[in-house]
This record gives C-alpha cells, structure tokens and sequence, in this order.
C-alpha cells in the first residue's frame, strides 16, 4: 500500500470545510459585543433568509441542529397537546423522542425504513385525528436516502390555521429544492455542518408569521432556545447567550461563497452527484436502499448480499482514507451511505466510485473496473451537457 492516504469525508456531517471557512475562522478574533459582530451577525442573518429561500425570520443558536429540533417543539408544543409525525427513518423517530420528553401527545405516521411517509396517510390523521398544534417531519432523511414529500404536506397543513408544520431540513437545505413561504413550511431547521460547509456547532431556524402566532399561545417552559427572545436580541445582532463567534464567522465566509455559486446550483450540484452514485452502484450490482423518492443530500447503498456493511466501510477507509457511513440502529451492517451535500465536486465521486470498486474486489465480489467510475461519468456528461 502507498504510503500517503488523504483521509476524505464521505458522510452526511460533518462535510469537507470551505478553505474560505477555515480562513474567516482562524482570523476571526471578534467579542460579541461590539459592533464589529453585531454588523457580522445582521448580514449572516439575511445570508441565511437567501440559503433558506425564504422572507421569514431567521435564528442561530449554538447547537447541534437536534438543539433546533427540542426548540420547535418547546416554542410551540404545550403538554397535553397533539403532535403528527410522519416518521421512516431514526431521526424520524427523533421527533417522535423529543415531543414525547415535553409531554405532548404524539400520533405516528411511520413506514418502514427505506420508504416514503405517506401523505395520504397524514391526511387522513389531519382530518381524523386532531387538532394538532404541530406537523413533525424530516425533508430528507439522512439514515435512509428518502426524500419526503413536504411540498404536498405544507399545501394540506395550510389549510388548519393552529397547526403548523415544522420540517427538519438539517440535510435537506442546499440539497433540495424548498421553497418555505411557497409551501407553507412554517418553521424550517439547518445545521452547520452540512451543506454549508462549516464545522458543527450551529443551529439555524426560519420561523413564519403562523408560527410566531402559535408560540405566543405555547405554555412549556424554555429559556435557551427562546425563539421570542431571540428573535428580540438577534433583530440588533446580538443572541441571549454567548454566540460560536468564529463559527458565526465562518459560517459568514461560507454563505458568501453560495451566494456566488447560486443557491440553486448547490443544490443541482447535489442531484447530479447523487445521480451519478445512484447509476454507479447500479452498474456495480448494488442495490439501492431507498425505494421511494431517492434523497439528493446521501444515497444509501445495500451492501452486497452476505457482506457485513461495515467491512466496506472499514476497506474504504484504511485503504484510501475515503470515510463513508455504515447504517445506523437495525440498518448497520446491512448498508453504507455516500454524502453529496455542500463541498463536493464530481472528480470527488468519481473517486470514491473507484475505491469503492477496489473494496468490493478486495472483499471477494466479482466488479468489472471502471464499469461504475464509467456510469457516474456518463451522467455527468448527460446533465452538464
């Protein structure tokens, strides 16, 4: 084996890091209370309304993006009231966690790992079942490849003026095509981590007209994530707390930068690459987990029969550096997922194809070289033609 390996990130979080990021980061020497930061935080603000397409308001808070998640639901949930979610997959099932912990009253749409979440199925529980003060669903659910129908959900939601729906689009924004004032995706949750480029430690929310009227009606306590307190304090740029003053900058530095590349050829870059693995694994005799609609963001990929998933990845990683997700609760072992979202280009895929035929023949199974490098190539010429 050569004796330099480039360890490559693969996964749907953390991402590859924009230099630009890195950068702003390193040089970023900023108190939060000034006006050098609160001018910083403003633009980053308006920034993320672009990224998020969105006229809403939008929030940062130091956290994970499950941080944002716990925070919907505080901000609108009272205990005792009902909660729809719409779950196939663990952070599906997250939700269902998390509206529980604050005692709401949880009614489940789930189908089984891999599928859609049927909305046919959430309109019935809308029509049957409530009144719901809230709608809880993933746009795209990273531990399966699924992307779900939440265009079709904001149109039904719309139509009951106390319910709101609140999407986790943690892997879903620069991914996917979401359009929040249009379909009614009342509020809307990101994640550093992912298509922008930075490292973890930031949260983002967009929050509708709809929304901030239901949140004044909400009697859980909160005091971090106080989505009014905030939205009070971020409006002159400043936060509750002490902000991540160097992620906000970085961050900052990576928004820049989509807004040069254009939020909407992000967010093609993704479906092509997602395109290209998708054709790739096919060519390779794989199979592909997701049977619905197939997530922009990361494809899950079923391993080959009788080959513990793990082995693929652990091949991938020592052999090349190539960092790629194994499946996550009951699916570990059994797929392995290969990210597409923020700071990926197609010379990255190809390349990860290329190992991923070399780990396959280490392991036993009968690949013909280049025939994936090859199918991913040609998607790449038939979209950029």
């Amino acid at each position: 084996m050569p004796g330099i390996i480039k360890e490559r990130l693969f996964t749907p979080g953390p991402t590859p890091l924009l230099m630009e990021a890195q950068t702003r980061a390193l040089t970023a020497s900023l108190h939060h209370r000034t006006e050098e930061f609160r001018r910083l935080m403003r633009e980053t603000l308006e920034s993320l309304r672009y990224y998020f397409n969105t006229k809403n308001d939008v929030l940062i808070f130091a956290s994970s993006g499950t941080g944002a998640m716990e925070g919907a639901v505080t901000n609108l949930l009272s205990p005792g009231e009902r909660a729809l979610v719409g779950t196939a997959g663990k952070f599906g099932e997250r939700w269902v966690e998390l509206a529980q912990a604050y005692g709401a009253e949880v009614i489940t749409v789930e189908s089984p790992y891999g599928q859609c979440v049927s909305i046919e199925q959430m309109k019935k529980r809308l029509e049957t079942q409530g009144p719901f003060r809230a709608v809880l669903i993933q746009a795209t659910e990273s531990s399966t490849g699924v992307r779900h129908d939440v265009e079709a959900l904001g149109k039904l939601v719309r139509g009951y003026p106390e319910t709101c729906l609140v999407v986790d689009a943690i892997t879903g924004l620069g991914t996917t095509d979401l359009r929040p004032d249009e379909w009614g995706l009342d509020i809307v949750i990101g994640g550093s981590q992912k298509a922008t480029m930075v490292p973890p430690g930031l949260a983002f929310v967009s929050v509708s007209g709809k929304a901030w009227k239901m949140i004044e009606k909400s009697k859980t306590p909160r005091y971090y994530f106080d989505f009014a307190k905030e939205r009070k304090n971020q409006s002159k740029g400043e936060s509750s707390f002490t902000p991540a003053t160097t992620l906000v900058a970085a961050l900052s530095a990576a928004l820049d930068y989509i807004r040069q590349v254009g939020r909407e050829n992000l967010i093609e870059n993704a479906a092509l690459l997602a395109e290209a693995t998708r054709a790739a694994a096919k060519a390779l005799g794989l199979g592909l987990f997701a049977a619905c609609s197939p997530s922009s963001a990361v494809t899950a990929i079923n391993a080959p029969q009788g080959t513990d998933s793990g082995l693929i990845v652990k091949e991938l990683r020592t052999r090349f550096g190539a960092i790629v997700s194994n499946g996550q609760g009951s699916m570990r072992g059994q797929i392995f997922r290969l990210a597409h979202l923020g700071y990926y280009d197609a010379l990255d895929q190809f390349a990860v194809v290329a190992a991923l035929e070399i780990a396959l023949v280490r392991l036993g199974h009968k690949v013909e070289l280049g025939s994936g490098v090859r199918a991913a190539e040609e998607v790449y010429l038939q979209r950029s033609a």
